[in-house]
């Protein structure tokens, strides 16, 4: 029989993984559009990954690859 410290370590592992699935496309795009990389962090954070969302979506980019 497993052990619950064993699940515990393992959903720790999952969220580790699913929070690099999103931070680091959400930092990459924030610094092609100007911003500063770690702005990116707020992704996984409830509300704000909206609100970042919207702010680059209808901010102004200050640096736009053409």
């Amino acid at each position: 029989m497993m052990n619950h410290e064993m699940f515990a370590g393992m959903g720790f592992l999952w969220m580790l993984i699913v929070g690099a699935i999103f931070i680091v496309p959400a930092w990459r795009i924030c610094q092609r559009v100007g911003y500063p990389g770690p702005l990116g962090l707020l992704i996984v954070i409830p509300i704000a990954n909206i609100i970042l969302l919207y702010f680059i979506a209808f901010g102004p980019w200050k640096n736009v690859d053409k």
